[in-house]
């Protein structure tokens, strides 16, 4: 009887640590995939605290972030309540992990993964965040009494989806989001500040602030709070966008009343509302300093969170901040 030839097992354990290694990349990728769709992973530069003392945070790139602030901006712009954005914000923390995306399962497309061939738009269209945003709080307004549904039927209703409890697990964390980026919660939304990758050579300084704000909620809300638009003319008070020692600042004015919007927010919220989405897209526009109610944010500072504001420069400095929201960009 022959001895067993030695290649035989050396052939085998090659093949076993081949399979095995294929197995654990395949696990990786599926986890990295997991982790894109559902918005987990990456690198962190935004975090959202709980306005409450419960030690509830949620935290998510900058590319997330401006995209959240659009989908508040478009809700609270149609007068939609808190309680809609959040359930717009779990749905798209579900569907995309907060990310607009080319890609999805048939046709899907975007944050909210609608389809061109069931009538949500043209596949330009839902690549446009706020146009997503505004189609989903649409179809979301038909929904008899979603303010009392359970968040995850509610965005069934909409989304008509094949896993219809996937919302529910967002929750909380959507909520958190939502409270902050509707002015809910003051000075709970904070970012790092550091310029976007690929944003060096695209349009930053107080036109890009502009623009940007119109895109997310509407040229009509923003003339009205007193911000200069384009070439349109404004109401009073004239807004400024002033030369600093810091760059140059968009003054965004929030009148002191107890005035509310068709939302139902105050002013004061209002202006919150305005000061987060600044630090939201803080990143994306090289903004460097947003001041607003006696509250400051500024990039590259080491925690990143809202500081009283500073007297440095004169007397008064909570009183300047106190009815407008400034923001200071780098260019």
């Amino acid at each position: 009887m022959s001895e067993p030839s030695p290649i035989r097992p050396k052939r085998r354990g090659r093949v076993l640590r081949f399979v095995s290694g294929l197995l654990i990349l395949c696990a990786v990728a599926a986890y990295l995939v997991v982790q894109y769709v559902t918005g987990g992973g990456g690198a962190e530069g935004c975090q959202v605290v709980s306005g409450r003392s419960d030690d509830e945070s949620y935290q998510f790139t900058p590319e997330q972030a401006v995209n959240a602030a659009t989908i508040a901006a478009v809700g609270t712009g149609r007068g939609m309540p808190e309680r809609a954005v959040a359930i717009a914000l779990a749905t798209a923390i579900q569907e995309s992990g907060l990310l607009n995306i080319r890609h999805g399962d048939r046709d899907s497309l975007g944050l909210f993964q609608q389809r061109p061939s069931q009538g949500w738009g043209t596949a330009k269209q839902i690549l446009d965040p706020a146009y997503a945003a505004g189609m989903f709080y649409a179809h979301l307004a038909k929904v008899p009494d979603y303010e009392t549904l359970p968040l995850t039927v509610a965005a069934q209703r909409v989304q008509r989806s094949g896993y219809p409890e996937a919302y529910a697990k967002h929750e909380t964390d959507a909520s958190l989001l939502a409270a902050a980026l509707t002015g809910q919660a003051a000075a709970t939304l904070t970012c790092d500040g550091r310029p976007a990758a690929g944003t060096e050579a695209a349009v930053t300084g107080p036109d890009a602030v502009r623009t940007a704000l119109v895109r997310d909620f509407g040229r009509d809300a923003v003339e009205e709070a007193g911000a200069e638009v384009g070439r349109s003319a404004t109401p009073t008070p004239t807004p400024s966008v002033t030369a600093t020692a810091h760059g140059r600042t968009v003054t965004v004015p929030v009148p002191e009343g107890k005035k509310t919007d068709r939302s139902g927010r105050t002013e004061r919220e209002r202006g919150w509302q305005l000061a987060h989405w600044a630090v939201a897209n803080s990143s994306a526009l090289h903004i460097q300093r947003v001041s607003y109610a006696g509250r400051e944010w500024a990039a590259g500072s080491t925690d990143s969170q809202w500081q009283p504001v500073s007297d440095a420069q004169g007397t008064g400095g909570a009183e300047r901040s106190a009815g407008a929201v400034r923001i200071v960009t780098g260019q």
